[in-house]
């Protein structure tokens, strides 16, 4: 009897325990380490005005011109920057993040989420009133079609985010699961979270990977409704959008109509903004901010000027080094080249000093290397240490410096002993390979407003010997040479997560470096990085984060796969004043879009100001 008890009490412990790994209390929001800011009854983010009034018209500058709404799938040109957002706004996900959070995000179209113990696999629970823009209801099979399609047809990015999703079930009209690989990481849940959900029914009378003008079906705070390529794109706020008074909305989406005029290039825009054709401006160019804001409606305060502080990762904008063509395969060639870029003279004769260099692919970041690898993040390299550059151990990266004063002889000095030790000489003032071959370096660029920084640099590779050059394209050319990688260097920024994770196979994976259309635009095939990145979902915790980043970070940029360039932790930006604005901004985003408003008052005085002759 004895032993039959025990039998009782240990298959009953069993069944415990099993019941304890597939499942948990479904949560209002999800966080990689669990920490979530806002309690399950929260009102509002704290960086919104919950009673922010709705109303008035937002209008915004793109450039060139789109040839496709379908923000998920690579072909067709689509909108950049403030617009690139804005093509989002039609579509929701089944959370959403919070911007004041390093990993957080919040019920959406999803209400509650509920993660295995053993992190197995995650639950969603959809909102009964979650709606498309024609009136049906959001179902689980929408979100299963969604991961379905997304990974299959859309952007090398979903694909290569979601490798390690093995499955989406819907369990019920409103319970989905996803289930992952053994031993996948701890962030995938979040990931999942943020997938875009698009109609099944829709897409299945439309084809998904086709480029299209017709707005695809959504369900957000706002629709397309007008398209007028090379013209004019606008946005109009959803009168009876469901999902408007939820806590992760209240106090956002405020301006009636979002729109989008386009104009050739920078300059173009930027005279159109001074005369009053639209409102809002973030600044990019160093010189203009020094130089350009001296007219009238700034000296009499119609338009506001103001830096914002930005305390979210930057990232890494450089000069990104073709790596799969052979005469950039060597990590000495790479190298050298960055002896030639001289940041100091460019940033004190061309920026006015407003920049800062960039020496991470994590800039501004808790999570970049600092000083020579030290404690846990050692002994991480450690294991990898025969295959790593001996600089990854020793020494902390620094980008070659100068004096300012355009003298870079010693470093081209340099330059052209790594050269030689890489098997290139210097013959007649050209330098040539064994074969005889110039190194010639092509500059593709879509931006001509550059020309004037990457001048001075073409001037030094010339002095190695180099034929460089710039190619300016049209923006559909540049994106379709970008996306084959027919290129030699281009220049590219990305802005990383805050708590990076499977997303970084996109960046830096040997997976993605042939893929059409993927980010590793350097070609970068390192089975270091690929360990690297599988483990940042082993850590628990953000202080066993940061080792395996800072690691990353190393081999990266003791790799020479880029030319880091600059970057600077805030926003310049310039605007009519015709807006309100919260008292608190949200520390890892600027937010313009989704927590401003149209204060009428002000509107009211600026039309009347505007109509007074000059």
């Amino acid at each position: 009897m004895r032993f039959k008890s025990i039998i009782h009490i240990v298959v009953f412990v069993a069944v415990i325990l099993f019941h304890s790994i597939i499942a948990a209390e479904p949560q209002h929001g999800l966080s990689t380490f669990g920490d979530l800011k806002y309690p399950a009854d929260f009102n509002n983010f704290a960086y919104v005005r919950p009673n922010a009034p709705k109303g008035g018209e937002v209008r915004l500058a793109d450039y060139g011109s789109f040839d496709n709404l379908n923000p998920f799938i690579l072909k067709g040109i689509k909108l950049r920057g403030l617009g690139a957002r804005a093509m989002l706004l039609p579509f929701e996900s089944l959370m959403v993040t919070a911007e004041d959070e390093p990993d957080s995000v919040y019920g959406l179209v999803a209400k509650s989420a509920e993660v295995s113990i053993d992190g197995s696999r995650v639950q969603f629970y959809l909102r009964p009133e979650a709606r498309w823009h024609d009136g049906r209801p959001i179902t689980a099979t929408d979100v299963t079609y969604s991961f379905q399609i997304l990974k299959a047809k859309g952007r090398p990015f979903f694909k290569l985010s979601y490798r390690d999703i093995l499955s989406a079930r819907a369990l019920d009209t409103d319970i989905v699961q996803f289930d992952f690989v053994p031993g996948a990481g701890r962030g995938l849940p979040r990931i999942v979270a943020g997938m875009p959900i698009i109609s099944m029914s829709y897409f299945k009378e439309n084809n998904f990977d086709r480029t299209t003008l017709v707005p695809p079906l959504g369900s957000g705070p706002y629709k397309v409704s007008q398209v007028d390529p090379g013209r004019a794109l606008v946005y109009k706020r959803v009168q009876d959008y469901w999902g408007s008074m939820l806590p992760v909305n209240r106090g956002r989406y405020n301006f009636d109509v979002v729109r989008f005029d386009f104009y050739r290039d920078r300059s173009v825009a930027f005279e159109a903004f001074k005369s009053g054709d639209f409102d809002f401006h973030e600044e990019f160019m160093s010189k203009n901010w020094a130089t350009g804001y001296d007219f009238p409606a700034v000296k009499d305060g119609r338009i506001l000027r103001t830096t914002v502080p930005d305390e979210s990762p930057s990232g890494t904008q450089a000069f990104f080094i073709n790596s799969r063509k052979e005469k950039f395969s060597d990590r000495r060639v790479r190298k050298a080249l960055g002896y030639a870029f001289d940041f100091e003279w460019t940033n004190k004769n061309l920026f006015y000093g407003l920049y800062r260099r960039t020496s991470s692919m994590f800039e501004n970041s808790d999570l970049r290397a600092r000083g020579v690898p030290e404690g846990a993040e050692l002994e991480l390299i450690n294991v990898y240490r025969s295959a790593v550059p001996v600089e990854v151990v020793t020494e902390e990266y620094q980008p070659p410096t100068t004096d300012g004063s355009g003298d870079i002889r010693s470093h081209l000095l340099s330059a052209r002993k790594l050269l030689e030790e890489a098997g290139w000489r210097v013959i007649g003032g050209r330098l040539i390979n064994d074969s005889g071959q110039q190194m010639e370096i092509e500059f593709l660029s879509d931006v001509p407003a550059f020309e004037r920084i990457i001048g001075p640099f073409v001037r030094n590779l010339e002095r190695l010997g180099i034929a460089a050059r710039i190619r300016n394209v049209d923006s559909s050319q540049y994106t379709n040479r970008v996306q084959n990688y027919d290129f030699d260097i281009i220049t590219a920024r990305f802005v990383l997560p805050r708590t990076p994770g499977a997303e970084q196979h996109s960046f830096w994976g040997s997976a993605g470096a042939e893929l059409p259309g993927g980010l590793n635009y350097a070609g970068v095939k390192d089975p270091v990085i690929d360990s690297l990145i599988e483990k940042l979902g082993d850590a628990q915790n953000r202080a066993e984060l940061k080792p395996v980043i800072g690691a990353m970070d190393r081999v990266l940029m003791w790799g020479h796969y880029t030319i880091p360039q600059w970057f600077k932790a805030s926003h310049f930006i310039a605007y009519w004043d015709k807006f309100g604005r919260p008292y608190v901004k949200p520390k890892y985003s600027l937010s313009f879009l989704d927590t401003w408003w149209v204060d009428s008052e002000k509107q009211m005085v600026l039309d009347a100001a505007l109509k007074e002759p000059n």
